[in-house]
């Protein structure tokens, strides 16, 4: 598994992502940490909330 991030923000995000690589942290384990709002960080929270279809701020 692997994480591609680009963009203005991408240092603040590429963390996140980092930390849940190497934790090997679940879709789960992700969606049931607390992420500030609003923050950048919160993006990955929100993605892995739309695995589930239980992402509240994307288009439907």
């Amino acid at each position: 598994m692997g994480l591609h991030i680009a963009g203005p923000s991408a240092t603040e995000l590429i963390v996140e992502g980092a930390l849940a690589l190497r934790l090997e942290a679940t879709i789960d384990e992700i969606t049931s940490t607390i992420h500030a709002h609003p923050t950048i960080g919160e993006a990955l929270h929100e993605a892995a909330h739309e695995v589930h279809k239980q992402a509240i701020h994307m288009p439907k």
